[in-house]
């Protein structure tokens, strides 16, 4: 997914005479030049969902007053359906502002609202706009979400999923599915095979979400959707909602994703070069990894940065590295490079940061390197 930061750029006025343009060639007395000028003038100094926000405003004066009225022009310009595999970042990206106006003025006409997400989520998303919907208006929803698992559309059965995650990005959390989240696995029951790549996505990170907040109830889970559905698509989504169990060493999700035998593989030998470094440096991972056990064992190699805080406290990332088989009695030497650079999420600060090489969720190699900032 885009980046937010990267994203915001691109609401200003040009987005606006986009949008505007579009509109104005079914509702001709709309504005354009009065709404480009007005979103140039109120987006500095926002971030993403307040510039989306200033767009939504300014469509929300400029249509006609009776809600009923204005959506059916927002929804004639929202052009064709997305196909598998074209992005809405990529194509279509200038409809969030479309897909804001239903998410804060519809919540009095929940009906017509509900058709209109249905209708943008085929070119855009709508995982957003169902929001306020779930928690102002839960049975028509949730009865509707449940309709959308099943449609024909991919898109659309995507949304099932996705508008219903309890932790969604840039979204506030839905705490009732924190709190239950069994009304969203029964949403997702349809979904645990899915053709649709988009889908699994989605329904793999739902699971992760669960995980966080119910790790039995996602682990009851997916040993009853492996039985039930012993499919490649079912498999490939056990795998990825089980991401944060497994960093966590989590060994029950460990063993359901054929990860066996961490105590017996040891790491011998771990080196971190060079040892002292600065912000934009690269550093070697390099180490030994031995089966001490007499049969084989199917491991998940991962390594941790301790990241020092502004604090002086520590906060460790997991970072995904390999897996292999390991024979009875195996040795090999692996390696990984790790470019210490600043991300939107990340500050780094100066000071001895631990790494660690985590084999299916056990610690059994510990290093350190100095950062200097």
């Amino acid at each position: 997914m885009a980046s937010e930061y990267g994203l915001k750029r691109y609401f200003n006025g040009e987005a606006a005479h986009l949008i505007g343009g579009r509109i104005r060639a079914v509702h001709p007395e709309f504005d354009v030049e009065g709404y480009a000028t007005e979103v140039e003038e109120r987006i500095p100094g926002k971030e993403l969902k307040d510039r989306v926000l200033v767009l939504a405003e300014g469509l929300r004066t400029r249509l006609p007053a009776d809600y009923a009225d204005a959506v059916p022009i927002l929804l004639a310009v929202l052009g064709d359906e997305l196909a598998e595999g074209e992005g809405m970042f990529n194509h279509s990206w200038f409809l969030m502002p479309v897909a804001r106006f239903v998410e804060e003025y519809g919540l009095d006409h929940p009906e017509l609202s509900l058709d209109a997400i249905e209708e943008i989520t085929k070119r855009h998303t709508g995982e957003y706009a169902i929001r306020p919907y779930v928690e102002q208006h839960y049975a028509l929803t949730m009865e509707r979400v449940a309709d959308w698992a099943r449609s024909p559309s991919h898109n659309v059965r995507r949304l099932a999923s996705e508008g219903i995650r309890s932790r969604l990005p840039w979204a506030r959390t839905l705490t009732m599915f924190v709190k239950d989240p069994q009304p969203v696995l029964e949403i997702l029951e349809p979904l645990r095979s899915d053709s649709s790549e988009y889908v699994r996505k989605s329904v793999a990170n739902n699971l992760n979400d669960i995980s966080k907040d119910a790790p039995d109830l996602a682990l009851a889970t997916v040993l009853r959707w492996r039985e039930e559905s012993p499919t490649p698509e079912t498999s490939w989504i056990v795998k990825h909602g089980l991401r944060t169990l497994v960093k966590k060493g989590d060994q029950q999700a460990l063993a359901i994703l054929g990860a066996t035998g961490g105590e017996h593989v040891k790491v011998p030998r771990l080196e971190i070069t060079p040892r002292s470094v600065t912000i934009g440096d690269t550093l070697v991972i390099s180490f030994d990894i031995e089966n001490t056990d007499a049969r084989s064992h199917s491991i998940a190699i991962d390594y941790v940065v301790h990241h020092v805080r502004k604090n002086g406290r520590s906060i460790p990332k997991v970072f995904k590295l390999t897996t292999l088989e390991l024979g009875p009695g195996e040795r090999r030497s692996l390696e990984k490079t790790h470019t210490i650079k600043e991300v939107q999420t990340r500050r780094y600060y100066s000071g001895a940061h631990t790494v660690d090489i985590q084999v299916n969720g056990l610690v059994q190699a510990t290093e350190r390197f100095d950062l200097h900032t």
